[in-house]
């Protein structure tokens, strides 16, 4: 077993490997989307809303591959390997185990980077867009908002400075990535308590797509879903789940969709009273903006009612 693990493999290799899961991977999906619509069709739960939302997914899916191909070649690709060779405490063999490594520490980063774009003023407006479809299918998975591809590298950037090959963590990037895709069904109900307890499951995921006031901000895990419960962020699927955000977009038209997130913190940043708060409406969780909204709005009623009497 450790001889497999110390196996050497080629830069060459792990790039291949990334392209090719990724386009079977997709082939997959595709399958299993298809088939959740011949279900859905025999329930007669497909409606024109359904696939209207599904259609527009995949729209936000080509403008994120282009706006994302962009960033990873005039800057993501650049800059890894630019750190790679100038700044890396060392630079780590290319073997299994190192793969291994770099996945685990892959999906411990990406808990924090999507806790990150939950709590963070400017990392939901393009996160947004992922959570705002009203319904649950492999279609949602492929739902992007402008900027999704930028905030990892932030984030992925440790790896590389840790002397984890680019290449390796753009595999090991995709595979966490990968993984989350294939959760968004309904398909699939609760999986044994073993399974439920270390992996993140489509019932774990379908919490974190809730608009239910006990599921907000809730199970952020990529593969494992241990790390929520280490981080205190966990909740089990024990009520019917309400997918979307709020308030509701109510539009399938993919232009919408796509900056509806952006074209809401702009509309915030204009009218916001201070640059004060400006840098929090950035910074701050977006509740507090709806938080200070509603005390606003508490604030005028009071004194309406005051200088009323």
């Amino acid at each position: 077993m450790m001889e497999f693990l110390q196996q050497r493999l080629t830069d060459l290799e792990l790039f291949g490997w990334d392209e090719y899961i990724n386009y079977w991977f997709f082939l997959a999906m595709m399958a299993l989307f298809a088939f959740e619509l011949i279900v859905m069709a025999f329930k007669k739960a497909v409606t024109w809303n359904l696939i209207g939302d599904s259609i527009t997914n995949f729209i936000t899916l080509f403008a994120y591959r282009f706006i994302g191909g962009l960033i990873y070649i005039l800057f993501y690709l650049t800059a890894f390997f630019w750190v790679y060779e100038n700044f890396s405490i060392t630079q780590l063999p290319l073997t299994w185990m190192s793969l291994l490594g770099c996945i685990l520490l892959a999906d411990v980063i990406y808990y924090w980077e999507h806790r990150f774009m939950h709590v963070c003023g400017l990392g939901w407006a393009t996160h947004t867009v992922h959570h705002s479809s009203p319904h649950f299918n492999i279609s949602v998975a492929y739902r992007f908002g402008p900027l999704d591809g930028f905030f990892p590298f932030f984030f992925h950037l440790p790896l590389i400075m840790l002397g984890f090959h680019p290449f390796m963590v753009f595999l090991a990037e995709a595979l966490v990535q990968l993984y989350q895709t294939a959760l968004h069904t309904q398909m699939v109900k609760k999986l044994p308590r073993p399974i439920e307890y270390i992996m993140n499951t489509p019932s774990h995921h379908r919490v974190h797509h809730a608009t239910n006031s006990k599921y907000i901000d809730k199970n952020y895990a990529g593969i494992f879903i241990i790390w929520d419960r280490m981080f205190g962020t966990f909740a089990e699927e024990d009520e019917k789940v309400k997918f979307g955000v709020y308030p509701r977009i109510n539009s399938v038209n993919p232009f919408t969709v796509f900056f509806h997130g952006f074209t809401k913190l702009g509309k915030q940043l204009w009218e916001a009273p201070s640059w004060s708060y400006r840098f929090q409406l950035l910074v701050r969780p977006p509740i507090w903006a709806w938080e200070q909204e509603q005390k606003r709005k508490r604030e005028a009623a009071a004194a309406e009612a005051k200088a009323s009497s």
